[in-house]
């Protein structure tokens, strides 16, 4: 797997000459369009081919597998845009392997919401382990809020992806409540109940495991979610499901703030099967404009992580957006808008402007100006940047990564995945 990066000259039949490949390959993996003008600092991800298979008549995915000794979702990694339902012609050609560098297995993860694009879902499933559905709610009562998460389940099932159910103290204005999360974390007979009912959905929908998500905790209650996860774990575990639980990005054990004082590191990895470290939103809607995620922070993270928590048990958190500010950012009154890291791309074409990467922060941003005369900040995450996240996967020792979210299609990211590791899968 190679990622090029576009100089002013580039374009994409120089590309497909340099690296051996054909121009086709390069449009459709990298699902680019014909109109698409290739802008400088664009990242183009490259495979190159060294087993193809030319489709006759008769063949299916399962006997094309079974010939080359590899499975069905191999082949719909190797071929994107493909998928289970896809059909395949004669004369078609399927690539088989790659050139690529292994750094060894890798558990991934990612979160979607129900109304998540079938086609999206579809494509994207090939390359998870697992994938969690946004969010459970519960009542001050211990009722579950439900979800409509029945064909989710069933489509990521065939693709052989284990559904993780999420329960969080999201309200319905889209904010984390600490009286809930209070009202649940000090009545032990209200925890019996609530976990009877996750037991209960969890049979019933045939998920895999549950991941809390309970974000700014009030610091007194801090050690009653541990033993609110641990009694998680306690009745979990023996019925077969595991227990996942969503840290904030703590730095130290003393940070301060309403966001970090609630979560006790070494005690909730103690607690939980694994732990997911959202490694995300530095740069976010209503703050200065950086990286989302940027390399140098996450570190900051990964390092107070791995002190107080076993390697094996962290999954590391990766964003899958970006952000455009308007500028110039005033505090309490600039809004940035989410997009996505295909839409970041195509503002750099449609304004003509250069993309440039923070060597530092392993980030791309721009900045273009609008018809409105309104000058713009865009961070974003390219294939440069993501390669720079996964590879510290091997380098922790972690157990795998996690996308928040799945909801917009960033091809290359799947690429680069495909390109460096062997998915994990639970059977």
């Amino acid at each position: 797997m190679i990622i090029h990066t576009v100089t002013t000259g580039d374009t994409i039949a120089s590309i497909a000459s340099t690296y051996g490949v054909t121009e086709s390959q390069i449009v459709t993996q990298n699902e680019l369009t014909s109109g698409d003008s290739l802008i400088a600092g664009q990242d183009i991800v490259i495979q190159v081919p060294t087993q193809v298979h030319t489709v006759e008549e008769g063949d299916t995915l399962s006997s094309i597998a079974a010939q080359y000794g590899t499975t069905v979702i191999q082949l719909l990694r190797n071929n994107p845009p493909l998928t289970l339902d896809s059909i395949i012609t004669p004369g078609q050609e399927l690539y088989i392997t790659y050139d690529n560098q292994n750094l060894g297995d890798i558990t991934v993860n990612g979160y979607a919401y129900p109304f998540i694009n079938e086609d999206v879902l579809r494509r994207t499933l090939p390359y998870l382990t697992t994938i969690t559905l946004f969010t459970y709610g519960f009542t001050p009562e211990g009722a579950l809020i439900p979800i409509e998460d029945e064909k989710v389940i069933s489509i990521a099932k065939e693709y052989g992806v284990q559904p993780i159910m999420l329960l969080s103290t999201l309200s319905p204005e889209g904010t984390f409540s600490n009286v809930l999360a209070n009202t649940l974390l000090t009545n032990e007979s209200l925890q019996d109940t609530l976990i009877t009912n996750i037991l209960d959905n969890m049979r019933t929908k045939g998920y895999y495991a549950l991941d809390v998500d309970f974000e700014f905790i009030y610091p007194e209650d801090a050690q009653a979610y541990v033993a609110f996860i641990q009694k998680l774990t306690e009745r979990l575990n023996p019925e077969g499901f595991q227990v996942m639980v969503a840290l904030a990005p703590k730095t130290s054990s003393d940070q301060q703030g309403t966001l970090y004082e609630g979560h006790d590191y070494g005690a909730l990895g103690a607690a939980a099967n694994s732990v997911l470290l959202m490694t995300y939103e530095w740069g976010y809607t209503y703050g200065p404009p950086m990286a989302v995620s940027p390399l140098n922070k996450v570190r900051e993270v990964l390092d107070y992580g791995i002190s107080v928590i076993p390697a094996e048990k962290i999954n590391m958190g990766i964003p899958n957006y970006g952000y455009d500010w308007p500028l110039p950012f005033e505090r309490g009154v600039t809004v940035a808008r989410s997009i996505s890291n295909v839409e970041a791309v195509q503002l750099a074409s449609q304004y003509d402007t250069p993309i440039q990467f923070d060597e530092i922060q392993q980030a791309p941003y721009f900045n273009y100006t609008s018809e409105d005369g309104v000058l713009h900040e865009v961070w974003f995450e390219n294939a440069r940047s993501i390669s720079a996240k996964i590879r510290l996967v091997p380098e922790y020792g972690f157990m795998g990564i996690a996308y928040w979210n799945l909801m917009k299609f960033f091809p290359q990211n799947w690429l680069v995945l495909n390109g460096l590791f062997t998915i994990n899968r639970i059977e």
